[in-house]
Formats: structure tokens, C-alpha cells, sequence
């Protein structure tokens, strides 16, 4: 896999850059496994726009990937690995013997024709999904649950891997892919490898218009508002935003530096917060 970059022949195209996409097989989305998906702009139920910034975007179908995984001691092969335009990461055709077929997360490496299983006797091999208590530690988990049997709602993104670090009783430390140290029932399950197209950070988007086309409106600065509009507007030329206690939402609400997390529930899973850049 390799990022490829265009001849410079108008201003968007001289910084533009794609993944070549070499390790996608698929021509066609499986038909049984994608569904249409009305868009709303970002507007919640009663029309007003909830989330700001959204809007347009070509159109695309939502792919039924199957991150819980439940079909165990089947073999299933890749029949093609795909590429998702709702993820970062690509996902994979598997073809089970009994004849089922499902979509699930592709991790880095795999190929058309590789076999995987999900069993509590797999060998460690990337692809296949174990319980947390049979993976040694130090290697690399991807699509890892935090309750028993509700599917994998971690470590989903492109180029992501977790590690477990340490077992002790019915719980097992893993090492986030921001750094934390989590706890983590022993009877979980979780993937073996990393996550799929890892140089999915590096593309650049060159133009305005390749933003458009991925649902994303133009975002405008506070600091060139009015200050009827923003907290930061107003002022002589380029002003600075002019508050002691940093920014601020459109809203008045602090910015920066300021902790949202409220699930008070699970603190105690946390062992060690993520490091501060």
C-alpha cells in the first residue's frame, strides 16, 4: 500500500494526494449485505441543525459489518477485501463454509484466500478472534469488546491496534492505541492484528471540493465573526480572541483544556489516563 500523489497540473492537484487502493479486490458491494441510508444534513428530528458543518456529500450505501462476530468454530475465507466508504478502515467478504457470507473489519496483511476463525482454540494467527484470556501478551488486538458478546466497540479505526499488557484473576490490562491502560473482562473477545489501511492519515485532501463530497461544509473562525455571532469576534484587523480563560464554543462554553468525559460507570476500568500531548 502506498500513498499516490497527482502531476501538479492545477493548484488543488499539486498537493492532492489518495491510498492507491492495491489491496482492494471488490468491483461491486455484496447486495445482500448493504442497505440505502437517507441523509439529514446534520438536522436532528424537528428540522434545526443539530451538528454543524454537514451537508452534501455523494451518495453511498452503509455496509452490515459484523464486528460481534458470534459464528464460532466456523472456518471462513476471505473472498474479497473491500473498501467502506462510511470507515477509514477497509473491510473483508468472508465466505463461511456453511454458505453464509459477512462483512467484517480487515486487518493489515490479510489476503483473498486467507482462512479465519473465531474459536477459543484458534491459533494466533492475524484475523482470527479469541478471548482475551487465551491471547499472550504483547500482541497486537484489534475490534475489542468491552461487554461479553455485545461485539467489538473499540479499536475500529484505520491503522489501530491495542496490547495486552498484563492478566491478574478475571480481568485483563490492555494498552490503547492513545495510551490508556484499560481493564477488560478476561471472557472478551478481540482480533488478532491491527487495523487496515494504516497510511489513511497521511492523505491529503487537496480542495474544497473533495471536502464537499465527503459530507463536509466549510467550517468558518470565530475570530472573523462579528462579536454578535461568537465569543471571539470583533476587533480591529486580526485581533486576538481577548479572553484570559481561552476559547470558547459559539455557545459560551469552554473550548479547551476542559474534560467532558461524564460516564462516571466505568472509571473504574481505567487504570492509567491517556498521556497529554
Amino acid at each position: 500500500m502506498a500513498i499516490k500523489s497527482y502531476r501538479p497540473l492545477t493548484p488543488s492537484r499539486r498537493t492532492m494526494t489518495v491510498v492507491d487502493f492495491a489491496e482492494v479486490t471488490e468491483k461491486k458491494p455484496h447486495k445482500k449485505l448493504t442497505f440505502g441510508k437517507r441523509k439529514n444534513a446534520g438536522r436532528a428530528s424537528h428540522g434545526k441543525i443539530a451538528v454543524r458543518h454537514q451537508g452534501g456529500g455523494v451518495r453511498r450505501k452503509l455496509r452490515l459489518v459484523d464486528f460481534t462476530q458470534l459464528k464460532k468454530d466456523i472456518v471462513g475465507r476471505v473472498a474479497d477485501v473491500a473498501y467502506d466508504p462510511n470507515r477509514s478502515a477497509y473491510i473483508m467478504l468472508i465466505s463461511y463454509k456453511d454458505g453464509d457470507k459477512r462483512y467484517l473489519l480487515a486487518p493489515a496483511g490479510i489476503k483473498v484466500g486467507d482462512e479465519i476463525i473465531t474459536a477459543t482454540t484458534a491459533p494466533i494467527k492475524t484475523g482470527n478472534r479469541l478471548p482475551l484470556s487465551v491471547i499472550p501478551a504483547g500482541i497486537a488486538i484489534y475490534n475489542i469488546e468491552l461487554s461479553i458478546n455485545r461485539g467489538g466497540q473499540i479499536v475500529r479505526s484505520a491503522g489501530s491496534s491495542a496490547t495486552i499488557m498484563a492478566k491478574e484473576g478475571d480481568w485483563v490490562t490492555i494498552k490503547m492505541p492513545s495510551s490508556e491502560l484499560r481493564r477488560v473482562h478476561k471472557n472478551c473477545y478481540a482480533s488478532i492484528g491491527s487495523v487496515s489501511n494504516s497510511e489513511h492519515n497521511l492523505v491529503v485532501i487537496g480542495k474544497a471540493g473533495r471536502s464537499r463530497m465527503m459530507n463536509r461544509r466549510p467550517t468558518v473562525r470565530g475570530s472573523v465573526m462579528n462579536p454578535v455571532d461568537h465569543p471571539h469576534g470583533g476587533g480591529e484587523g486580526r485581533a486576538p480572541i481577548g479572553l484570559k480563560k481561552g476559547p470558547k464554543t459559539p455557545w459560551g462554553k469552554k473550548a479547551m483544556g476542559v474534560k467532558t468525559r461524564s460516564n462516571k460507570r466505568t472509571n473504574q476500568f481505567i487504570i492509567q489516563r491517556r498521556k497529554k500531548k
